[in-house]
């Protein structure tokens, strides 16, 4: 097997939260293919317990430390250096030499890198061909960040979103492939990236349909005698802390008014202080971290994901869909999502149309068309092994230098075709 050198942001595993359930797929199946030596950041100490584990899918590793509030400060130096933070937040000397000798001892002609930050560490290759998983539009997030912060951190994400933009679209020219999580993801940035259009494409996140299953026996972790509404993430990170506080104060009373027995909980890992204080409101619990979310959404009435601000694609989301529940999202939590509104989810735009949808489907009891045919289509389209045979393919094909890809030329690009990356029900037709 031919060597790949695969670099990701953050340690594939546990593939417990959205990025990480995405490179973890990503890992396992490359190692069926190559031999993949692995660079990674651990920025959570919890973390180091599953380098073991990792290592057992990989050849060379180097697992790099990462304190997430020294890295903030670190990558403050950016500011006079005209260079986005995420770079300086993600920079690491032993990691970067550890790229350079792999790179020069096995003669590594295949290089995947997870995330737009990871790209620095292979600046200048020439020999390999590169591929890049951009999975969503950073810059793109950082800029709606800005719209819901205050001076001076507007100005901060406003300049960060502008600079990591410019940053993404230089990687997506020298390489030879940009792939996003998501059609919708992929077409936005080919208009934010013209001069690599050709270049950029897509592979749908994969559920684990039988690990998600409606079909298995869970415990009820609610109380007697109550329906719950559940939103499932990682409560640390503020697009969901935004999405659970909007919920609980603006759309949930109105639920509560019509249906008192009913409890929203939120599940997740990390919850911040913000989150916390949401239990002093009527009918609202959170869990905290939990050892397996599936019971909490075999047993809710429904999921909802109210995020006002998201990129790519919504596990959360597809998740219960796999569990055959009825979802309830904005459109940010939905974009991207091949269902219909009113088939295989409701998408809801503001806070009234969310408590109207949520309170007709609470006095209707159920709505078991919805859960099977979301589990449907979730069956149909989104399959790990089908969306990650696109990803080998563009990694088999010959090398070539990132400079072919750049030439300007009387302000057009030349640049190669790629294949489309399909997904599985257009292959089907």
């Amino acid at each position: 097997m031919d060597h790949l050198l695969y670099l990701t942001h953050r340690i594939p595993y546990p593939p417990n939260k959205g990025d990480k359930i995405r490179s973890y797929h990503l890992l396992k199946y490359l190692a069926q293919h190559y031999h993949v030596h692995l660079g990674t950041f651990i920025d959570d100490p919890d973390d180091w317990q599953y380098i073991d584990t990792v290592k057992q899918l990989c050849g060379d590793t180097h697992f790099a430390s990462l304190n997430p509030r020294t890295a903030r400060l670190r990558s403050l130096g950016a500011l006079i250096k005209n260079r986005p933070l995420t770079l300086d937040y993600y920079r690491n000397n032993d990691l970067q030499e550890w790229v350079k000798k792999v790179i020069k001892k096995l003669a590594i002609k295949r290089v995947l890198i997870f995330s737009s930050a990871m790209a620095q560490y292979v600046a200048g290759i020439q020999q390999a061909r590169c591929i890049i998983d951009f999975v969503d539009i950073d810059s793109d997030k950082w800029c709606q960040y800005a719209t819901r912060k205050p001076w001076p951190m507007s100005w901060l994400y406003q300049r960060e979103g502008r600079l990591l933009l410019r940053y993404e679209q230089q990687v997506a020219c020298q390489y030879d492939a940009s792939l996003f999580v998501s059609e919708a993801e992929a077409d936005l940035f080919k208009q934010l990236a013209p001069e690599s259009a050709a270049k950029i494409g897509f592979f749908n996140n994969g559920v684990d349909s039988d690990y998600f299953s409606p079909g298995r026996e869970y415990p009820d972790p609610y109380q007697t005698n109550i329906a719950a509404i559940v939103f499932t993430g990682a409560m640390d990170y503020w697009p969901n802390v935004d999405a659970v506080r909007w919920f609980a104060q603006e759309i949930f009373p109105a639920v509560l008014a019509k249906h008192p027995n009913i409890l929203f909980y939120i599940v997740g890992s990390r919850p911040t202080a913000a989150v916390q204080e949401l239990t002093q409101l009527p009918g609202i619990v959170v869990t905290g971290a939990v050892a397996d979310v599936r019971p909490y959404l075999a047993h809710a009435q429904l999921a909802v994901a109210p995020l006002r601000i998201a990129r790519g694609l919504q596990n959360k989301v597809l998740e219960a869909m796999s569990m055959a529940k009825t979802v309830i999202a904005s459109p940010q939590a939905a974009e991207g999502i091949l269902a219909t509104s009113g088939k295989e989810l409701h998408i809801a735009s503001d806070s009234q149309e969310f408590s109207r949808i949520i309170i007709s489907i609470l006095a209707n009891k159920a709505e078991e068309h919805i859960g099977e045919t979301a589990r449907a289509r979730i069956l149909e389209d989104y399959n790990w092994e089908r969306s990650l045979m696109h990803v080998k393919a563009l990694l088999t094909e010959t090398p070539t230098t990132a400079s072919e890809f750049c030439k300007p030329d009387k302000n057009t690009w030349a640049v190669p075709e790629i294949p489309r990356l399909t997904t599985y029900k257009e292959k089907q037709q």
